[in-house]
């Protein structure tokens, strides 16, 4: 799914926020508000766009978008800058001293070495940035709310967690109020104290040139792919970010105390379909360049009209099938189309072609006699995750999910971080780990017999 926030810095709101469904596109015939303070889509100002979507929600939470959990967050400049830069740095022998520090009300990073030496770096007021966290917990420092994906669309607050694998105040993100307004990501967040602490279990070094670093239990990791988020692009390497924004190879596992190696020639400077994982839940980052070319809300309406407009038939029953409103719920429709996965033939629901008394979903397909998965399919709703605005001609095997041909292949190969050791493909709309040898399938439709 997809997590949206609009910050009209975080509650003071001087004009309406822009309709989620909307890009720059939708809005050129628009007049702007009279003091436009948003970085997202705003086409009469040179800013840029800044959108956090969280994988998994294909439009909107299950149980609704409220307050700071919501389907996507699109990043406003905040009326005052909040951002916040290095300053004194304090060798500490005593828990006393440390904890003295850290009441001052100013914010603080604390690196615990021993029992009797910790590191404290105060951190002063940057009018130039505002700072933008994220992470499980709901206390006010955090602006986007995450909670644990479970795959194949189960909602994670009425699935069975156990643990939660996200830290409360897992990452803070950093964006320049002036241009080329750069986003910057950082491993943890501060506190309601203002406060960030990495015990002595924490993995934590000093640098060459003096400066303390260190990691979050779980870690930070971010991809960004090659070629931008376009049709054209190939994954990249996933890295680890630091709590001060220096970039690292993975660990050996996920929460391993020893760092891997610096990577000087990346930076944690976030682009247009850079993926950001907290252990727990994967982030997409899109820009207002980005979202200008791709396509919109109304477009895979239009997609979805069209589909239905050209009548596909099922070739057995010979009944007309109708991909649902987007704005439905996932319930199957009578009219809804289905589809074999093996061999992309769609047909309507019926009842019959059984092959496994095991596999409560494995069919002979009677057009090729092909056994595999049959399942409904479903439109993939949340815009943000197509590379390009072609037509849905694939489905994700196994879920179902359509999209097209180049969005599809493109998720197909990015290997998404899976609990705190695996990797694996999935799709983008419910997490649903994909088949490994075919993760996508191209739709074979059935015009109608007039």
């Amino acid at each position: 799914m997809l997590l949206e926030a609009w910050f009209g810095g975080l509650g003071t709101q001087p004009h309406p926020p822009l309709c989620p469904a909307l890009c720059p596109r939708d809005l050129q015939a628009r007049e702007p508000p009279a003091a436009p303070l948003s970085w997202m889509c705003v086409p009469w100002r040179e800013e840029s766009g800044l959108l956090l979507s969280s994988l998994r929600y294909n439009g909107a939470l299950p149980s609704g978008d409220r307050g700071r959990r919501k389907s996507r967050f699109a990043l406003y400049k905040r009326p005052k800058a909040n951002g916040v830069k290095p300053s004194t740095v304090h060798v500490i022998s005593t828990p006393q001293a440390s904890k003295a520090i850290s009441c001052r009300g100013q914010h603080s990073i604390s690196y615990t070495l021993s029992r009797n030496q910790t590191v404290v770096v105060e951190y002063t007021h940057d009018q130039d940035t505002d700072m933008f966290q994220v992470g499980r917990s709901t206390e006010s420092p955090i602006d986007f709310v995450v909670t644990d994906t479970i795959s194949g669309g189960q909602p994670s607050d009425e699935a069975q967690i156990t643990q939660s694998t996200i830290s409360r105040f897992a990452c803070r993100i950093v964006c320049d109020r002036s241009e080329p307004y750069t986003a910057r990501i950082f491993a943890a967040g501060f506190d309601s104290s203002k406060n960030i602490f990495l015990g002595e279990k924490a993995a934590k070094w000093k640098n060459p040139d003096g400066h303390m670093d260190g990691l979050t239990t779980n870690g930070v990791l971010v991809m960004h792919p090659r070629g931008g988020f376009t049709e054209e692009s190939q994954p990249g390497l996933w890295r680890e970010i630091s709590v001060c924004g220096d970039v690292y190879t993975l660990r050996e596992t996920r929460s391993a105390q020893q760092k891997g190696k610096l990577v000087e020639s990346e930076t944690n400077v976030l682009q247009d379909g850079s993926l950001i994982d907290l252990c727990g839940a994967t982030l997409l980052w899109r820009t207002a360049d980005g979202l200008f070319h791709a396509p919109t809300q109304k477009h895979i309406e239009a997609l979805r009209q069209e589909i239905n407009a050209a009548r596909p038939q099922c070739p057995v029953g010979l009944n007309t099938l109708a991909f649902p409103s987007i704005n439905r719920k996932e319930v199957v429709e009578e009219k809804q189309p289905w589809a074999y996965l093996s061999c992309g033939h769609v047909h309507g629901y019926h009842n019959w072609g059984h092959r496994s008394d095991t596999e409560a979903n494995e069919r002979e397909c009677p057009m090729c006699r092909t056994v595999g998965p049959y399942v409904p399919l479903w439109l993939g709703c949340e815009a943000g995750f197509y590379v390009d605005a072609g037509p849905p001609t694939h489905a994700f095997t196994p879920c179902g999910h359509v999209c097209s041909e180049k969005s599809a292949k493109y998720w197909s190969q990015i290997p998404l971080p899976h609990g705190t050791h695996a990797f694996h493909a999935a799709c983008p709309f419910c997490a649903t780990q994909l088949a490994g040898e075919q993760s996508c399938i191209r739709l074979i439709f059935q015009a109608p017999v007039d």
